[in-house]
């Protein structure tokens, strides 16, 4: 039986145990998803795969941790929350204490133009609507990437953000207002 073909509990087993292809076939399993979570959180691709970095970095640091018992997706989900929280504290203490400008190029320079037609458009639409969810506020940023991206359920949500499936669902309807007002007004985007 290759790595591949291994649940995550044996893998990490096997990584514990010193096999480094385990850990390195848990990664290539994992790695899609979490930089698309990743992305949509912080907006931006480069951080993004930086966090995806850190996360796995994390997991591995961690992987003794790892309750055999629960999915690895949704220990691996957590600790990629974590390390996007922590981007977040950095990037507002950075801005409070240095008055520095935000890391990201000017607005005007960020977004295509929205005259182009066709798959430039497309891809405009897209930055603007990543750029919305990502100015979202945490509390109401981390349930809708869970459930309306991620394809959890409001349970599933609820026991990764430690809050209830009740909790979720209200939140999760404050961050499609949210978007849908950002969205409406062009030129209104964090």
């Amino acid at each position: 039986m290759t790595a591949d073909e291994r649940d995550d509990a044996a893998l990490a087993a096997c990584a514990l145990a010193g096999e480094d292809h385990a850990f390195a076939a848990l990664m290539a399993r994992y790695k899609g998803g979490l930089y698309r979570f990743i992305r949509r959180y912080v907006g931006d691709a480069e951080e993004a795969y930086d966090l995806l970095q850190e996360t796995f970095v994390a997991a591995w640091s961690s992987l003794s941790r790892f309750d055999r018992a629960r999915p690895m997706s949704a220990w691996l989900r957590r600790i990629a929350l974590n390390k996007c929280r922590d981007w977040s504290r950095r990037r507002l203490v950075r801005k409070f204490f240095y008055a520095a400008e935000p890391l990201d190029t000017k607005l005007e320079e960020r977004l295509p133009s929205q005259d182009d037609a066709g798959a430039e458009n497309d891809e405009a639409n897209l930055r603007r609507l990543d750029l919305a969810v990502a100015g979202l506020p945490t509390s109401l940023k981390e349930p809708l990437l869970l459930t309306a991206f991620e394809g959890l359920s409001h349970r599933e949500a609820a026991s990764i953000l430690g809050i209830s499936a009740k909790a979720v669902e209200t939140r999760i309807h404050r961050a499609k207002a949210a978007l849908a007002r950002q969205l409406a007004d062009k030129t209104d985007i964090p």
